[in-house]
């Protein structure tokens, strides 16, 4: 018997990409907030 509800697998579905686009934002966020760092380390003349 195969269940065909659009409703649970969308749903369940939709939260995994958003889950798994969200941690890749995450993800990017922090990569960039580093890359800034280092940038202004290595930029940085006292």
């Amino acid at each position: 018997m195969k269940l065909n509800s659009p409703t649970m697998g969308g749903s369940k579905r939709k939260f995994l990409n958003r889950g798994l686009s969200g941690m890749v934002r995450e993800q990017r966020a922090r990569l960039y907030i580093i890359r800034r760092c280092v940038v202004m380390l290595l930029c940085w003349h006292e």
